[in-house]
């Protein structure tokens, strides 16, 4: 039976897509969610992101000036917490 991650994470952006990505070789499912900084512009981590977008995994961002479909409000990301079987804090 397949499990809902949600990742979160400040500094470890590449990590935690990674991790996603490998979550789901799992069958499992998993969320990114970005807290109060912007995808970060370094290589290894936009290498992840763009496999992301791939696989279809969805990656969120509280930041204010987070890209278009990426943003959410502290409300919409305590009320999507909700949602998941694990939370994993990779800040």
């Amino acid at each position: 039976m397949s499990k809902k991650f949600a990742i979160l994470t400040r500094d470890r952006q590449s990590e935690a897509l990674r991790m996603a990505l490998g979550l789901l070789l799992l069958d499992d499912q998993a969320e990114v969610f970005l807290l109060e900084r912007p995808l970060a512009e370094d290589d290894e981590t936009q290498s992840q992101y763009k496999n992301c977008l791939e696989m279809d995994l969805t990656v969120h961002s509280n930041f204010a000036s987070a890209a278009e479909g990426m943003s959410l409000s502290p409300e919409e990301l305590a009320q999507r917490l909700t949602q998941f079987d694990q939370i994993l804090p990779l800040l």
